[in-house]
């Protein structure tokens, strides 16, 4: 049995638990107990709550104050091989007992079509306590300092020339208790943070108009993080964006060489890799909800997914990342998702979650299970994922060096990807042109397409440690009902060969 304590993460200010951590473990050894004695060969049990606040301000005023706290338990049995489950938000004593007969009750009913025994592997019981380092907790902040940060942000962006501005702040925080009945009892607690923005402006003549989105990512951290964004003065920068983007030449559609940087590439890895090498769609597990995989489990150590440039690395330590967390919600401990899904171009991995490794004939899980409320059933979700930078120094300007003739494409945009996550489109912020190894003047109206396996494969520049950034999303949506995980992707600035540009107003 382990026990994991971090002093040094502990000594950085942390939001405190707001619940009573003697009740949840109380309960959850009551639900145990009582889920083994009723014939549970595993139970495992999440309780806790989810706090989210909202806050949106268009030009002048407050536009939305949206605030939730959502308390409540997901117990898991398995009985006879089969799954069952039951959540309910509360965490009053009744409702605890009442939903072991029936998660009990929910496995016997699957029996009659079950196709194979669910298996667990044999895990190791881990008892510790995570509390996420934080600087200043958001829920602390009174709302009318955030009202007047998001105010300040859209008058800055006016007073720039912007037609329009609407900002927001977007703050999670978590408390859950993991117990099973192997023994392990984990308290972990994390909060997120979200700042965005977005700067419109109107050539009144002819009634066409350009945007800018704020590049400030999501991350693992508190108020002290927004403030730290100089958000007034990016949505100064962005209005000059969306000025010159409103006024430049539409692009040039073809085949062309691009230089993409991480606030754009973040998107295309979470689409492409982080999707596509999830077990459960590769096993047609996940079917309904933006469909399967291309890459099945014949293709493991065997595909090549991209050039040798391409490692892609999976990580729930990595500091600031959304998917950062000291035990996934199967109970398995982080060093587990740490691992390679793609090692120089080869696929080597799948992210999995408890009871689907023998499929693959893997031991064990790899740390990737996680339920977005305690209520839901967890999943097989993304740990961080992320595109590992040049050992070599290799800097932007040696990749668009690179190129006499291409594109170099700025921010996430509009995305599409088909069923087996293979063919895709991209938008982004902004496109500028290179001519002769320097970067020229934006575009406008243009997006990227490609398939996964030929786009990753014509990787053939890539940036240092120093053109890396950590970028991510609140809200990858998976499952029915579906649920909402956030995820952090990093990236170094990256140059692909031959990819298909599309001029978006005509194609």
């Amino acid at each position: 049995m382990t026990v994991a304590h971090n002093p040094k993460e502990l000594s950085r200010t942390a939001a405190p638990f707001r619940l009573d951590r003697n009740l949840l473990a109380e309960l959850a050894e009551t639900a145990l107990t009582a889920a083994r004695r009723a014939g549970a060969s595993y139970a495992d049990i999440r309780l806790g709550e989810t706090r989210r606040q909202f806050i949106q301000a268009k030009e002048e005023r407050l536009d939305e104050f949206f605030e939730s706290v959502s308390p409540g338990f997901g117990l898991r049995v398995l009985v006879d091989g089969c799954w069952g489950f039951y959540g309910a938000r509360s965490l009053e004593r009744d409702a605890l007992a009442a939903a072991v007969e029936r998660a009990i009750h929910n496995a016997r009913a699957v029996a009659p079509i079950r196709v194979a025994p669910v298996r667990l592997e044999e895990t190791e019981p881990h008892v510790a306590e995570w509390i996420m380092p934080l600087g200043v907790d958001p829920f602390a902040v009174d709302a009318p300092a955030k009202v007047e940060r998001l105010v300040a942000i859209n008058a800055a962006a006016l007073a720039a020339g912007a037609d329009y501005c609407v900002s927001s702040f977007a703050f999670a925080t978590e408390e859950r208790l993991f117990a099973d009945s192997r023994g392990s009892h984990i308290f972990q607690s994390r909060t997120r943070t979200q700042p965005s923005f977005e700067v419109t402006l109107i050539d009144k003549a002819s009634g066409r108009f350009a945007t800018r989105e704020s590049l400030a990512p999501a991350r693992a951290a508190g108020w002290d993080y927004a403030l730290s964004c100089d958000l007034l003065g990016e949505a100064r920068q962005a209005v000059e964006d969306a000025r010159q983007k409103l006024y430049a030449k539409p692009v040039e559609a073809g085949v062309t060489d691009v230089v993409i940087d991480p606030t754009n590439l973040w998107l295309t890895i979470h689409e492409t890799v982080g999707h596509s090498t999830e077990l459960d769609r590769a096993l047609g597990w996940e079917a309904n909800f933006a469909g399967t995989s291309f890459v099945k489990p014949h293709m493991l150590n065997n595909l090549r997914f991209g050039s040798e440039l391409m490692t892609i690395k999976a990580d729930r330590s990595q500091e600031g990342g959304l998917a950062s967390i000291a035990f996934d919600d199967d109970g398995a401990p982080r060093a587990r998702a740490e691992f390679e899904i793609v090692s120089k171009g080869v696929f080597r991995n799948y992210q999995m979650a408890m009871g689907q490794a023998h499929l693959i004939g893997a031991e064990r899980s790899n740390g990737c299970a996680y339920a977005d409320d305690p209520t839901a059933f967890p999943i097989q979700r993304m740990p961080n994922i992320s595109l590992a930078p040049n050992p070599e120094a290799c800097k932007l300007e040696e990749l668009i060096g690179g190129i006499e003739k291409g594109l170099y494409i700025v921010g996430a945009g509009s995305w599409s990807i088909d069923q087996q996550r293979d063919n895709f489109q991209f938008g982004g912020q902004m496109f500028y042109e290179i001519r002769d190894g320097e970067l020229g003047e934006p575009v406008r109206d243009a997006a990227y397409q490609g398939r996964t396996i030929p786009f990753w494969n014509s990787l053939d520049g890539l940036g240092d440690a120093s053109t890396y950034r950590l970028c991510g999303t609140f809200t990858c949506g998976k499952a029915e009902p579906m649920q909402l995980a956030p995820v952090s992707h990093g990236a170094p600035a990256a140059r692909f060969r031959g990819v298909t540009v599309l001029n978006t107003a005509r194609d």
